[in-house]
């Protein structure tokens, strides 16, 4: 957590040099996760999202964007059209806290106050660290999936629960006046971790795992029993897929004020 604060504070101190230049605002939307409990890509749990942001920009065509933000990324096997999953019955529920810093690249110039640039579509890319704690619930509580090891991780050696990430998307800039603009986003996640949901690669040998973590770590990595007459996971036997990483979308709206409108003194 302590990372990703830091990287937010430089970000914004290394924006705010030129007020003249410099965009300050917030955003809400939403987000939607896509991983091993979401393999049909579907919308069905699109979460709440907002934060935020900084821009600058050195000229009508490039500017750079520093936001912190935060995201609630769930999704439920019983929602899947797959039968497997639907057995296998796995369910997460995280809150994410991200930091990001992106480049960005207007389409068209882009200047406020212009009655002929006041509006531009942009694309960009940059880096994001992000926070996240997989959670489901059980007997009404809510467990934190991490510290369980529910594919078999020795003590120690669990995932890390602060992560990279790669941020790509565009979006449209439009002024309303010299101070104010809207900026509408659609941007993605390319995580460098299969662990967002907590699921990735096959089921560990129980009774390992009851013995390192207990009777709850084995209960969470495999509740199938709830479904089904008994639980389904073998030792080795496939649970994730470890090939392809999860990742998240965030979907939203922003308005920015442009200190650029605080005009200088009039000379006499």
């Amino acid at each position: 957590m302590k990372k990703v604060f830091i990287f937010i504070l430089l970000s914004f101190s290394t924006l705010s040099l030129q007020a003249q230049d410099f965009e300050v605002g917030g955003w809400l939307g939403t987000s939607v996760y896509f991983g091993d409990l979401n393999t049909n890509f579907s919308f069905k749990r699109p979460g709440v999202a907002g934060g935020i942001v900084g821009r600058y920009n050195f000229n009508p065509r490039v500017a750079v964007k520093a936001s912190a933000s935060y995201a609630h990324v769930s999704y439920d096997d019983a929602l899947s059209p797959f039968v497997f999953q639907r057995t296998r019955n796995l369910d997460f529920s995280s809150h994410i806290i991200e930091g990001t810093f992106q480049l960005e690249f207007n389409f068209l110039k882009y200047e406020h106050g212009s009655d002929d640039h006041f509006w531009t579509p942009y694309v960009f890319g940059g880096l994001t660290v992000f926070y996240f704690n997989p959670r489901t619930k059980f007997n009404d509580e809510w467990v934190a999936l991490q510290p369980l090891g529910t594919e078999g991780q020795a003590k120690n050696s669990e995932y890390s629960r602060t992560q990279p990430a790669f941020a790509f998307g565009g979006g449209l800039k439009f002024d309303l006046n010299y101070a104010w603009s809207i900026n509408f986003e659609v941007s993605g996640r390319y995580l460098f971790t299969d662990f967002l949901d907590d699921v990735s690669g096959v089921y560990p040998d129980f009774d390992d795992l009851a013995t390192q973590r207990g009777n709850l770590a084995v209960l969470l990595s495999d509740p199938s029993y709830q479904v089904f007459e008994s639980q389904i996971g073998e030792p080795g036997r496939q649970r994730g897929n470890s090939k392809d990483n999860d990742s998240y979308n965030l979907i939203g709206i922003s308005l920015l004020y442009n200190f650029a409108s605080i005009k200088c003194p009039t000379k006499f």
